[in-house]
């Protein structure tokens, strides 16, 4: 029986990576009342990751097609005295050209599930509801499922698109995770536990 599990598992494994793949690599980026920037890792020296760097330029990019007139930064601090995730996204989108008066921060977020909740909560004064939701592939399922369930209605667009492909080590480390969030995540649902891991 045990055996027959782990056999099972084992087969769904790379099937449900290669799904997060499929559903990752889709840009669906349409008109929308704001693009939302999930935050990533902050270097000591308020240096952005490169995941940040992406996510933040693909934001700027989608503003300047006219796809949306505000741009949501998300993302808290990491280690004390450094800027947060959010501050950083805005600073690199800023560079590109984008208006001070267009983007918004959310800088309270320590987890997806606050990101979507509270980007919810600024954007619900502006009347705003459609969002694209910007991220690595990897990531924008379980994102897109979060912010809807805060009420919002995403569209996906992932930073970097095919040229952001991972290398394959990082691909499963980051898939593997994803698959584990998301579990936690429906575990949690199906217990009526709170759906963020903060309060």
């Amino acid at each position: 029986m045990v055996r027959r599990l782990v056999l099972t598992l084992l087969l769904l494994y790379p099937l449900c990576l290669s799904l997060l793949d499929a559903y990752g690599f889709q840009d669906r980026a349409q008109p929308a009342d704001a693009i939302v920037v999930l935050g990533s890792r902050v270097y000591p020296g308020a240096r952005p990751g490169p995941s940040l760097t992406r996510r933040a330029l693909h934001a700027a990019a989608l503003y300047a097609q006219g796809l949306a007139p505000r741009i949501v930064c998300t993302g808290g601090q990491g280690d004390p005295g450094e800027p947060s995730e959010a501050q950083v996204a805005c600073r690199l989108i800023a560079a590109q050209g984008v208006p001070p008066q267009a983007l918004l921060l959310e800088d309270r977020s320590r987890s997806t599930e606050e990101n979507a909740l509270y980007s919810a909560a600024l954007l619900a004064p502006l009347g705003a509801r459609r969002v694209i939701v910007v991220s690595d592939s990897y990531h924008l399922y379980r994102a897109d499922v979060l912010f809807r369930r805060a009420g919002l209605e995403p569209v996906s667009s992932p930073a970097g698109g095919l040229a952001a492909r991972l290398f394959w080590a990082e691909r499963y480390y980051r898939g593997t995770r994803e698959l584990a969030a998301l579990a936690w995540y429906w575990g949690k649902t199906a217990l009526g536990l709170p759906q963020t891991d903060f309060q």
